[in-house]
């Protein structure tokens, strides 16, 4: 029977008493065709010299993989691994089950598998045994009658001593098993949008009764960039040279006329060393116009600087070494460098305020790309900015043919991003040099021994003002093909939270900070992402082979598991989840319809726990009492002046649709996690699989809090909830009270009551007056049982022709569109 397990598998794989030559079997035997060329490729395998030169292991909760050992052919007849994993388990499972494999050029070969039965682990106790070997051809022992020798030992979550508990201690050590430590006395600057417009009368106050006051990203960043004396370091998934970042005529700033390539040549003839590594869209070639099917300028960028003393390298996304050749084209032509981080040096002012001769090291993370389309306030306009601002950043992808000379709708971008200072900006700065090494060399970066003479150490920048001081822990989903550096030794790998597979050792804490994150969560949670998909080892699907999809991230399950222990508690919870209306492109494309499809089947996972949840407790209550989704959209009355296109889009196209009825979707790329006011989460990484893979697209983020600003006996009132009141502004326009506490009935309801109301004004065919509000309920509706059906009348989006609930793909690769 199926048993929940949710905390943590700790397991360990010792090895095989004997493994035969495996050449025990009749080819003929199956009259399945894959089971065949599966006995053609092990009788290749018989071979001397082939014959278990690599054997590797796996642990799967049924279907879902969730460890793999490295590769070991030493001795291939008693393949020994002694590996040991600590694995976050959020899964309903009737075994583990232990895959042993022959590894090939092409792919891996099955021997058999091992199973232990998950009823087995529910005490608590450790579980040590030797499991018998299966052939899943006739499901009998392999020839030889081998055994595998493994320990396992399940950690239910409610032993964990911070579930729900929040922050309990202004000394929480932070994420443990993590490559990077949590650093103490740091400076974090929150920017939402890379603009803040001055004139915004919303202001929220502290706890200790200080104004909290918004900042401006691309400004700081232009900064940043100016004051540098030594060092400027970017890595982006696209850097556009011809933007401007500073762009508010009422905050004009010496100087600030420039493109970003002029500033950054500017810089390096000064002396600046300006490196940058900037992802390799593999089709950016001639026969496309160099532009790339991505749109990210990347040999543009290359070409701007070629010749020049700004260092441009442009990084493939390489696999690790110990891929296959299949593998290794999947890493390299699907997936991208996504990490968006500029470090520099900056002027270091002592406690006294006096102006040091060393410098430090500040750094940016987080979801903007330093490229076209990204400048935007919490106005998001879509043509009364079309004369100014965004008349030569003109950027929508969703409409083919788009351009200004056609005129709006722009798409507007709302996107969160960050500043640190202090130690942990050098963990980015680390970060940047592993890369650097691993894909380019030791040339040109700054050697530590000439940083050690410009900069001071990094904790002589520690914080001192204990109302701004953070502590802040740097994560990452990368894996050995991208950075320098990682051990080889399994043992010393797993002490770094590093996970082994085959010969390639990743990082996926990015994914961990959320879980750690969600299981600390007391009263609520707010999620701001790009894409929100996965957990789908619990999706219940007829017309799919869940198995297939492999988008087995836990996060929608952790989210969906904390509201039913809540429920279960009789105590309140909330989730609020803000995403795109769809994934940017044009809507109607197989790709974004696959990607609203899995959206749409994660949805009902979620909620379907949710129902059962209530039922169980015979409550009455609405599933959306708990976990609401909404998306961004805005609606423009036409306005004296404004720009008059000289063309006009195609008629009758989803462009012209939308032009007409001057609206369209903001579009949502942050990736942010808010919980309980005290804790956030920032960076580059989205809801999915590619994000939190770790082996997939590379990713960075920061998770951090204010030691001064905890949820302990009362509401944090530190900048995390000055600035999700902000956001929250920013995206209803109201000042509502019962924000203040999100968890509570009052605030889902009125924040719901906002987003039906808008939605309403949104999708209706009269427009008399702009939006009031830019939040809109994501247009679907959850029935009695959790499924997930599209509003009455509202199969498809306003203007388009593009279904809602998305379509399944037929010939996409879900490891493409997860």
């Amino acid at each position: 029977m199926p048993r929940l397990l949710h905390g943590t598998l700790l397991a360990t794989i010792y090895g095989i008493d004997r493994l035969q030559t495996g050449c025990g079997f009749n080819l003929f035997s199956s009259k399945s065709p894959r089971r065949v060329l599966s006995q053609i490729k092990k009788t290749m395998l018989c071979r001397p010299g082939i014959i278990g030169s690599k054997v590797y292991a796996t642990i799967d909760l049924d279907k879902a993989r969730v460890a793999r050992t490295r590769m070991v052919g030493r001795d291939p007849s008693h393949p020994q691994w002694n590996e040991s994993f600590y694995i976050y388990c959020a899964h309903l499972t009737s075994n583990i089950v232990f895959t042993v494999k022959y590894d090939d050029p092409v792919g891996a070969t099955l021997i058999g598998r091992a199973y232990v039965p998950a009823e087995d682990l529910m005490r608590g106790s450790p579980v040590e045994r030797w499991a018998e070997i299966i052939s899943d051809d006739d499901h009998k022992p392999i020839h030889g009658g081998s055994k595998i020798h493994v320990k396992l030992q399940y950690l239910n979550v409610t032993l964990d001593d911070n579930w729900s508990q929040g922050i309990k201690d202004p000394q929480f050590p932070g994420v443990q098993r993590t490559f990077f430590n949590q650093r103490q006395n740091c400076r974090v600057t929150l920017y939402q949008d890379a603009h803040f417009p001055g004139h915004v009368a919303a202001r929220f106050l502290l706890a200790g009764g200080e104004v909290y006051n918004p900042q401006r990203c691309w400004e700081d960043v232009f900064d940043a960039i100016n004051d540098a004396k030594h060092l400027i370091y970017i890595t982006g998934w696209s850097v556009y040279t011809q933007i401007k970042l500073v762009r508010d005529t009422t905050r004009r700033k010496p100087g600030d006329d420039v493109t970003l390539g002029e500033l950054l040549k500017r810089k390096a003839s000064e002396g600046v060393t300006v490196l940058l590594l900037v992802w390799d869209d593999r089709t950016s070639v001639e026969e496309l116009k160099k532009d790339g099917l991505m749109a990210t300028h990347d040999q543009g960028t290359a070409d701007y600087f070629r010749n020049t003393s700004v260092h441009c390298f442009l990084c493939p996304r390489n696999p690790d070494d110990g891929r296959s050749i299949v593998q290794g084209f999947e890493v390299s032509s699907m997936f991208t460098h996504h990490q968006k981080t500029i470090i520099v040096d900056s002027e270091f002012v002592d406690q006294g305020g006096s102006v040091l001769q060393k410098r430090r090291i500040v750094s940016f993370v987080g979801g903007i790309d330093l490229c076209d389309g990204r400048y935007d306030s919490m106005e998001h306009p879509l043509f009364k900015t079309l004369n100014t601002i965004h008349h030569d950043d003109f950027h929508q992808p969703n409409f083919p043919g788009a351009a200004i000379e056609k005129g709006g709708p722009r798409e507007p971008w709302h996107d969160i991003h960050c500043r640190l200072e202090g130690s942990v900006a050098w963990d980015v700065l680390y970060n940047f040099e592993q890369r650097w090494k691993r894909q380019v060399g030791d040339r040109l970066v700054i050697p530590p021994s000439k940083l050690e003479k410009i900069l001071i150490q990094p904790l002589a920048d520690d914080h001192s003002n204990p109302n701004e001081t953070w502590n802040v822990q740097l994560f990452r989903s990368i894996d050995g093909g991208a950075v320098f550096g990682f051990p080889e030794n399994p043992r010393e790998a797993a002490e770094l939270g590093l996970v082994t597979g085959k010969d390639n050792i990743i990082d996926r804490s990015i994914q961990d900070a959320y879980i750690n994150a969600i299981r600390r969560a007391k009263h609520f949670i707010y999620i701001e992402n790009q894409y929100f998909l996965g957990s789908s080892y619990g999706w219940k699907s007829s017309d799919i082979t869940v198995a297939d999809i492999n988008a087995l991230h836990l996060i929608p399950k952790e989210l969906s598991l904390k509201i039913v222990s809540k429920i279960e508690a009789g105590e309140r919870f909330a989730v609020y989840i803000v995403i795109p209306m769809w994934p940017e492109g044009i809507p109607e494309s197989a790709s974004v319809q696959a990607i609203l499809d899995w959206q749409r089947r994660t949805m009902e996972m979620m909620y379907s726990d949710i129902v059962q949840a209530l039922q169980r407790k015979g409550l009455d209550a609405d599933p959306k009492d708990y976990l609401s989704f909404f998306c961004l959209g805005n609606r423009e009355t036409p306005k004296a002046g404004e720009y008059e296109p000289p063309n006009r889009p195609e008629p009758d196209s989803d462009y012209s649709r939308a032009q007409q009825a001057r609206r369209f979707m903001i579009y949502v790329h942050s990736k942010m996690m808010i919980v309980d006011d005290e804790y956030i989460i920032i960076g580059s990484a989205n809801i999915n699989q590619r994000s939190m893979d770790g082996a997939r697209d590379s990713e960075i983020a920061m998770g951090g809090f204010q030691p001064q600003y905890l949820a302990t006996n009362e509401p944090a009132r530190g900048d995390i909830y000055a600035f999700r009141m902000t956001l929250w502004y920013e995206h209803t326009k109201e000042l509502d009270h019962f924000f203040q506490n999100p968890e509570t009935l009052e605030s889902v309801r009125r924040m719901n009551v906002l987003a039906d109301r808008n939605w309403e004004l949104y999708s209706d065919h009269v427009l008399d007056v702009d939006l009031p509000g830019h939040l809109l309920r994501y247009p679907v509706e959850v029935d009695n049982n959790g499924g997930i059906r599209a509003l009455p009348g509202v199969e498809f989006f306003p203007d388009t022709k593009a279904k809602v609930l998305g379509t399944k793909a037929q010939y996409l690769p879900p490891i493409l569109t997860t």
